[in-house]
């Protein structure tokens, strides 16, 4: 039994790796300041976990989360490109100062390794498909440059101080448990919100930009696989399924689903956004032995089901 901090524990990524931790018989601490993470995410698991309430960017909230771990899996973060814009700096202090007191109190700790949430958004807007961890970065917003500092501040703790660390990009990640109700979160729970409610879906833009879509379980697998895989350290990955969509196949896939068509409404398109996103996995598969686990339509569907089972309650979460 070996035991893991998952900061960020109660969002949407981090509940789910909680939950499979838990399942695996692992000892599980999570790190969280509820900011954008929802308790209800922890409820069921509560008598299972050590919970420590603080924000990451207090160092020393950072040491006593990172105390006696074997492995950091740091998802703790704002994410969210439109908050970036209108707030820089408090992203950053989410985004880049908790990072940073992370690995810091990682390496005094002696963690065994640091998996680190990145995102694709650090390759920006270039129209190079797919993407592929060996182009150059080009963040386009606040967000982008917060999460691409996290991964440069990786590799310097593993080639500086011999902290193991792996960085994972993840690609448009959805699934049960992501909250709809922001105007930051993602566009499937957007979707699926509105859908659920009989209002109209928003889609900003012409509905014709792409992306990798990841249904949440393979992202789980990619960070277990990240702690546990030999000479990967201060190595960066794409986490995502090698396939795209656009808005609109997406809208169509969830109307097959649902059973009626969703009429969406389009508006303006979102600043800071990048049109087409595409992942080239296959360099996590020949180091971590990543594979897709979870198709889009499998995803869609056990998405779907969830946010119905949701609604007949008090609605989502």
């Amino acid at each position: 039994m070996a035991s893991y901090l998952v900061t960020g524990g109660a969002g949407f990524i981090g509940s789910t790796l909680v939950r499979r931790l838990l399942d695996q018989g692992e000892r599980v601490r999570v790190a969280d300041d509820f900011s954008t993470g929802r308790r209800a995410n922890l409820t069921e698991v509560l008598g299972r976990i050590e919970l420590l309430e603080g924000d990451l960017a207090d160092e020393a909230v950072a040491r006593r989360a990172a105390a006696g771990v074997d492995y950091v899996l740091h998802q703790a973060a704002i994410p969210s490109v439109p908050r970036s814009i209108e707030d820089p700096v408090t992203s950053n202090r989410a985004n880049v100062t908790a990072t940073l007191n992370m690995l810091v109190a990682a390496r005094d700790a002696g963690a065994k390794r640091f998996v680190y949430a990145s995102s694709s958004s650090a390759y920006g807007d270039s129209e190079t498909l797919p993407k592929v961890e060996t182009q150059p970065d080009n963040p386009i917003s606040p967000y982008a440059l917060t999460k691409l500092a996290g991964e440069k501040y990786a590799v310097i703790f593993h080639r500086i101080y011999g902290l193991s660390t792996v960085s994972l990009r993840y690609f448009n990640v959805f699934g049960p448990r992501q909250d709809p109700n922001s105007p930051y979160s993602g566009v499937i729970s957007r979707f699926m919100s509105a859908a659920v409610k009989g209002r109209r879906p928003i889609v900003q833009g012409d509905g014709e930009q792409s992306r990798d879509f990841t249904f949440v379980e393979n992202v789980v697998s990619a960070n277990l696989l990240a702690c546990q895989a030999e000479g990967v350290s201060g190595m960066v990955f794409n986490v995502g399924t090698g396939e795209r969509h656009t808005l609109n196949d997406l809208l169509g896939a969830l109307s097959t689903l649902l059973g009626r068509d969703l009429d969406p409404e389009y508006v303006a398109p979102r600043p800071g956004d990048v049109r087409h996103s595409l992942a080239d996995i296959g360099r996590a598969r020949q180091h971590l032995r990543y594979e897709v686990k979870v198709g889009f339509q499998e995803g869609l569907r056990r998405t779907v089901a969830w946010f119905r089972e949701s609604a007949e309650g008090d609605g989502p979460g």
